[in-house]
């Protein structure tokens, strides 16, 4: 039976072996089937399938897969893909088995041991280098069908291949405002190419207008409502290691033009007509302007009146007005894409207006000699009235009066040749232009110009030679051109070319940077053989080039050191102090000596200015003091030698303070003074001492001597129990020095001497253990007040005498006794 049917339908009764063909069944269609043995008593019970069976042809193993293909290839793996086969066998594919093979052997392996149904597989884990070969077996209930054909050998190694861009758009894009555009295009490329978008030089990313889209193989730019700054060049760039691919899109956003750009300039008005200008728009939208729109109103009216609508001049007159009558015009731009919005000018009433004319441009300068020039100028606005003459001025550049070229007319022509001129002299000019109103502003000065006849190119320099060298430098000398060209020559350029080579080097790039006849060229190689040239140049160009005859070959010329002393390296130098000490010679010497100054075998002082220069050395010490003085040296060494000459210099100075001040010989009216002279004289023998002395209670010093050689004096007519102070200062014939003063003052007073012995001593009175004594005062005090008497007692017999006391009166009572 059918197995959506439940009734049975006999196949056979009469079947005697243990099997049967059903026939006449559908294909596709499920059956179930069952089986009843029968005897002569009978049939018995039926056997049935336990599950149903589905007509169909037998299985068999499936066919091989179809379609091996290598997807991708890298150094260490390797992706396939396959399609299944176009019989399975008559059973569900259950299994794909992948093998390879490595060339050179024979064996094919099976590549994964999981169960595998997907149709793609990536070999990872393979060596860079190695050549394989695979195919694929499909697995069914049945078994393994027969491998697909195999793949043609396979190196691992990185697939690489450049960008590939096929773009869908062209050149240039012209799109209107507010819309939008796209551009959109294809690429390639291993490994997968990088995608940037830019516009003029500036990379896009998206926003809420900007949009970019990339996937492995398209690419697009899409921007919404597309505004004037979308304008521009937008540039696509595909890139990857092995390269990148560009395209370009010149992408024209357009839009009616922005307003014409005001204000209205009034050029010229009249009682019937006005002439008007304006400026273009600031924003043309992106199409040339094809024409402007000029209308007029009468200020009383509200009705505007065409002018004209066909013109692309941004001046136009205004016609057919009434005299008196106030006026506004208004101006539109258009292009290809739609008309602006309107500039509209102030009003204007309607009326004759003369005025002076303007001012000329700038005039030019021509065909100048040594004493003329020919002005030229153009044509300025009359001011509404005709020209009638033009005035020329001129003056020389530093002056600050104009003066009348000529007080003839000039017109109607607009030049002059202006005559008189001083040659050498730096001139402008100007020219004003006259009508019957007056005269207008003069133009802008014209550029200075020198009045000197027209100059040529000088000639070549002459006798070009080399007058030294060293072993990276040459110097080269010449001599001035024959021929200047009427110019002044503004220097010389020198040029140097090594032996073997044919291009010419520059040794200065300028003229002015050698002014003078001769130049050192350096930077040189040394061993090498150089040629060289020179060329004049004034303000007419360069002269033809004159070639020093021979090749010059660079090293070192040695000369050993030379020194020419100047005046002031004499053996003994004499300076004021104060002045300046310059010490100075000549050097010369090849190489060029290296230059040392010592002082006593020791650095000079930091003070001291040290010169070194290509011809020679200065030192200079300024506002010398006594101890600049001694003994300097200058040596100067190259490799060819030294040498070294030395100047004794002596700081000129006054003396220094006396020393050891002593003060003798005191009396009541003088005094005896000594000193020994200073350690510095300065440089010069001392002439005389200046003595002076003060009393302490005085403020003044009072000289006592200013003539003495003598180192010592007597100081006369002092006042007697008078403190003195006393100074002493030598001189010289630089000056007066230091004095040097007592430390503490002395009193005039005669030397003091023990008084002498009191006169008749006696006793007046005896008791018994006292004794009253009396006696006189003595002859001489010694020189002081006496201050009193020593009393002395012995006894009899005895050898010392015992110190009573003293008394300041003539007598005294002996106690103790």
């Amino acid at each position: 039976r059918e197995s959506d049917h439940r009734a049975w339908t006999p196949v056979s009764c009469t079947v005697t072996r243990q099997n049967a063909t059903v026939q006449g069944l559908t294909e596709g269609k499920a059956y179930f089937f069952r089986i009843a043995a029968e005897n002569i008593i009978g049939m018995g019970p039926f056997t049935e399938t336990p599950k149903e069976i589905v007509i169909r042809d037998p299985i068999t193993v499936p066919d091989r897969p179809e379609d091996l293909e290598v997807k991708a290839v890298t150094k260490n793996s390797v992706t396939l893909t396959w399609n299944p086969p176009k019989y399975n066998g008559g059973s569900d594919i259950t299994m794909y088995v992948l093998e390879s093979r490595l060339i050179g052997k024979e064996k094919f392996h099976r590549v994964t041991k999981e169960k595998m149904l997907d149709r793609k597989y990536t070999i990872e884990g393979l060596k860079e280098g190695d050549t394989y070969e695979y195919r694929v077996s499909a697995c069914n209930i049945v078994g393994q069908g027969k491998p697909s054909f195999c793949t043609k050998p396979i190196t691992c190694k990185d697939e690489i291949a450049p960008p590939s861009l096929d773009l869908d758009f062209r050149d240039k894009l012209i799109v209107r405002v507010g819309e939008a555009f796209s551009l959109t295009g294809r690429y390639g490329g291993k490994p997968a190419p990088k995608v940037t978008w830019v516009k003029d030089d500036i990379v896009l990313k998206e926003d809420d207008r900007t949009k970019i889209k990339t996937t492995p193989t398209t690419l697009c730019l899409g921007i919404l409502k597309s505004v004037r700054e979308d304008s521009g060049k937008y540039c696509v760039t595909v890139e990857n290691s092995t390269g990148s691919r560009k395209g370009f899109c010149q992408v024209n956003v357009v839009d009616r033009p922005s307003p014409p750009v005001g204000p209205v300039i009034f050029d010229e008005v009249h009682k019937d007509h006005m002439v008007v200008s304006w400026k273009p728009p600031l924003d043309d939208g992106g199409s040339e302007i094809t024409n402007y729109i000029i209308e007029k109103r009468d200020a009383h009216k509200d009705v505007w009146m065409p002018v004209t609508s066909a013109t692309v001049k941004t001046t136009c007159k205004i016609p057919k007005l009434l005299e008196g009558r106030e006026y506004q015009v208004r101006i539109y731009a258009e292009n290809l894409y739609g008309i602006s919005d309107p500039l509209i000018s102030d009003e204007m009433k309607a009326k004759d207006r003369f005025r002076v004319p303007d001012a000329p441009e700038q005039p030019i300068i021509k065909d100048v000699t040594k004493d003329s020039a020919v002005v030229v100028w153009n044509k300025p606005y009359d001011g509404g009235k005709p020209i009638t003459n033009y005035i020329v001025e001129k003056k020389e550049t530093m002056a600050t009066r104009w003066v009348r070229v000529t007080k003839d007319p000039i017109f109607p022509s607009t030049q002059f040749k202006v005559p008189d001129l001083l040659e050498g002299c730096q001139y402008e000019f100007r020219v004003s232009a006259e009508n019957e109103i007056g005269v207008g502003d003069p133009s802008p000065p014209s550029k200075p110009i020198f009045a000197r006849d027209p100059i040529a190119k000088p000639g070549p320099p002459v006798n070009p030679e080399a007058v030294d060298k060293t072993k990276n430098s040459v110097d080269l000398s010449w001599q001035p051109p024959r021929r200047d060209g009427n110019s002044k020559i503004i220097g010389y350029l020198v040029e140097y070319q090594k032996v073997g080579d044919e291009e010419w080097k520059k040794a200065n790039l300028t003229a002015d940077s050698c002014p003078e006849t001769k130049y050192k060229v350096t930077g040189l190689t040394e061993g090498l053989t150089y040629k060289f040239r020179v060329r004049a140049v004034n303000a007419a160009g360069e002269s033809e080039p004159a070639y020093v005859p021979d090749p010059v070959e660079v090293k070192d010329r040695l000369e050993p050191p030379e020194l020419i002393l100047d005046a002031n390296m004499a053996r003994e130098q004499h300076v004021k102090a104060g002045d300046t000490l310059r010490l100075s010679a000549v050097i010369k010497g090849v190489p060029f000596p290296k230059v040392s100054w010592k002082k006593e075998d020791r650095e000079v002082s930091p003070k001291a200015d040290i010169e070194v220069t290509g011809v020679g050395s200065k030192l200079e010490i300024r506002n010398t003091v006594h101890e600049d003085g001694g003994i300097y040296s200058l040596t100067v060494e190259n490799p060819a030698g030294s040498k070294t000459v030395s100047v004794k210099v002596v700081v000129l100075d006054k003396p220094g303070p006396p020393r050891n001040l002593q003060i003798s010989e005191v009396r009541s009216d003088s005094c005896y003074i000594t000193w020994m002279e200073p350690e510095d004289d300065g440089g010069s023998v001392i002439t005389n001492y200046v003595v002076e002395r003060k009393d302490v209670a005085s403020a003044q010093w009072l000289a006592i001597s200013s003539t003495s050689k003598k180192r010592s004096h007597m100081a006369k007519y002092l006042i007697e129990n008078t403190q003195y102070l006393f100074r002493v200062a030598a001189e010289n014939q630089y000056g007066r020095g230091p004095y040097v003063e007592t430390l503490k003052p002395i009193k005039a007073i005669d030397p003091l001497h023990p008084p002498g012995p009191p006169k008749n001593l006696h006793h007046v009175d005896v008791d018994k253990t006292e004794v009253s004594l009396a006696w006189n005062r003595p002859d001489r005090d010694g020189g002081a007040e006496i201050t009193g008497y020593l009393v002395e007692y012995q006894e009899d017999g005895a050898d010392d005498w015992t110190k009573f006391q003293t008394v300041p009166m003539l007598d005294c009572v002996v106690t103790g006794l």
